[in-house]
């Protein structure tokens, strides 16, 4: 796929006053300094007759005025040398880029490099928080390549954004305004208590000879299966695993544990290794803060179990590990947290975020669910988007789940395998067997 960039702009809030207010400092919570420091990065296609790029940019540049942070930087606040993000209203990148074809139907499609033609170059530096690629084909159709830190948002606040976005577009009011990280929003109790290990679970003790992160060996051998489980066979597991069980398991219990037990059949484990899965935990509600709050408040469960359990125990047992872990992330989780964050221990024993991208996961799991998220509510104003996935992130073992774009309560996963280990995915994967 051949792309030709057009043009590359800055975007900046739209103030209804006109003047833009003072720069503003808000500093990093404990939330974001210990989620992945790496770019979000999603794709929208839609159909013709695509929404114009003047109704999308004047829609963005009215949206940044209410969500500053994603006009901002990341920085540090001069008077204290506190990690921050600058409200400075430095502007959104905006790239308009063609294609010399009709655009493909992406659904059936799985990621590909191909993909990041569609995302602004996101190599070295990048001095924008948010980076956006407008590609138009030859066919009138459209693809949004929408890219953010995830330090600055976690895929909650995201969402509210894109959606406030398309209502901005359509001239309609934009909603409720972004709350802000202060100081004195996560304050530890009068009486601080450490309930759980939290330097083994969101920080770890590094080793002074490794090396952490994307080392770029064996992404050659990575493919990116799109996996396509229908509503009916949802509803199929879900009575396997709920069998004899007054409250059946999720849907996402039970196609995690699905995709568990199957990810560890194909990689071809030995009985006595260990899994687990780092699986992200919505702090908003646990914690009695607005759903309207743009920054991170995510923690992690951390299910795990033997291979030798996953494979001969039943669907049920895997489902039932995810959910009692989970179930333990409660309020009372987030808050340890919270004391242990602003303890000053981790500093001081020299602890690092335990959230690193890698190259791959194995023997591990890390799920990105965005089933709940309102995605496809993303309407410039000729309808909602025909298309919605995740970007090309070719790490080992590393889940997105998302909606179907069927509409009809089917879910796509997308799955990251080691080539030699797909076909033996794909002869486990639709299958309900226990």
């Amino acid at each position: 796929m051949e792309v030709k960039v057009l043009s590359s702009k800055l975007v900046k809030p739209a103030f209804n006053a006109g003047a833009a207010p003072a720069t503003e400092y808000i500093p990093l919570s404990m939330f974001d300094r210990v989620t992945f420091r790496m770019q979000m990065a999603i794709i929208y296609a839609f159909a013709s007759p695509a929404p114009s790029t003047a109704a999308i940019e004047k829609g963005l540049a009215a949206v940044l005025s209410q969500y500053r942070a994603f006009s901002g930087q990341l920085g540090v606040n001069p008077d204290d040398g506190t990690p921050s993000f600058i409200l400075n209203d430095r502007g959104a990148r905006l790239v308009e880029a063609s294609v010399d074809a009709d655009m493909v139907d992406m659904a059936p499609a799985k990621p590909t490099p191909d993909l990041l033609k569609l995302h602004p170059d996101l190599e070295g530096e990048l001095e924008e928080v948010v980076l956006l690629q407008l590609t138009r084909f030859r066919c009138g159709s459209l693809a949004v390549g929408f890219t953010s830190n995830h330090v600055v948002a976690d895929g909650h606040a995201t969402s509210n954004f894109l959606v406030a976005w398309g209502r901005a577009t359509r001239g309609l009011p934009i909603g409720p305004p972004p709350v802000h990280h202060h100081k004195d929003l996560f304050k530890p109790r009068s009486s601080p208590r450490v309930e759980h290990d939290h330097r083994n679970r969101e920080y770890y003790q590094p080793s002074p000879n490794a090396v952490v992160g994307h080392h770029g060996d064996g992404v050659d051998n990575i493919v990116i299966h799109k996996a396509h489980f229908t509503k009916d066979f949802i509803a199929g597991l879900r009575a396997s695993a709920s069998e004899g069980r007054g409250r059946p398991f999720s849907r996402f219990e039970t196609i995690l544990a699905h995709l568990w037990r199957t990810m560890t059949r194909a990689r071809d484990l030995s009985p006595e290794e260990t899994s687990k899965i780092r699986l992200s935990v919505d702090g908003r509600h646990r914690l009695g803060k607005p759903a309207e709050y743009f920054g991170n408040m995510v923690l992690w469960a951390f299910p795990r179990a033997t291979v030798g359990d996953l494979l001969n125990l039943p669907l049920k047992h895997a489902a039932q590990v995810i959910h009692d872990e989970v179930a333990r992330v409660d309020g009372s989780y987030f808050q340890s947290f919270v004391d242990f964050a602003t303890s000053g221990a981790a500093e001081k024993e020299g602890l690092a975020p335990s959230a690193v991208c890698k190259d791959a996961m194995c023997p591990d799991v890390e799920v990105d669910s965005w089933l709940t998220f309102p995605f496809y509510e993303l309407d410039f104003g000729t309808g909602s988007p025909s298309y919605f996935m995740p970007s090309y992130f070719p790490t080992e073992g590393m889940l997105f789940l998302t909606p179907s774009y069927i509409g009809d309560g089917s879910v796509d996963a997308f799955v990251p395998l080691f080539e030699h280990n797909l076909q033996a995915f794909k002869e486990c994967c639709y299958s309900s067997a226990e």
